[in-house]
């Protein structure tokens, strides 16, 4: 019973002696202007660093990453069509796809695939 308190204790105190020390060499100095001001391959920005980031971009993106997850939730279904019933297999991928589907269906009316605008 001892050494598990012991070993606990010394489980908790190391890593909080570490996080200590490391903050206490780490401190620095107020915002240095050079490390606060950007940086382009050693040269002063001509322009603003801060450009505006692009709203459809990120919908894009997050559609991407959507579709992509759903895509990889459909893999399993070929290892799997074994252990099921082959006609409860069939709806249930049917479903699946069938969401998918409206969902793109979803996007495509909103305006969200489309670039040209």
């Amino acid at each position: 019973m001892l050494f598990i308190l012991l070993s606990t204790l010394l489980a908790i105190f190391i890593p909080v002696l570490v996080c200590v020390v490391s903050f206490l060499l780490s401190s620095r100095s107020f915002k240095d202007r050079e490390k606060s001001s950007p940086f382009e391959c050693g040269f002063d920005p001509k322009s603003t660093a801060r450009l505006p980031f692009s709203l459809r971009f990120f919908l894009l993106a997050v559609l991407f990453l959507v579709f992509d997850i759903e895509i990889i939730l459909l893999l399993p279904y070929p290892i799997i069509m074994d252990n099921f019933n082959l006609l409860m297999f069939f709806i249930s991928i049917m479903v699946f796809l069938l969401i998918l589907f409206m969902g793109l269906l979803h996007e495509w009316n909103e305006g969200s695939l489309d670039w040209s605008e």
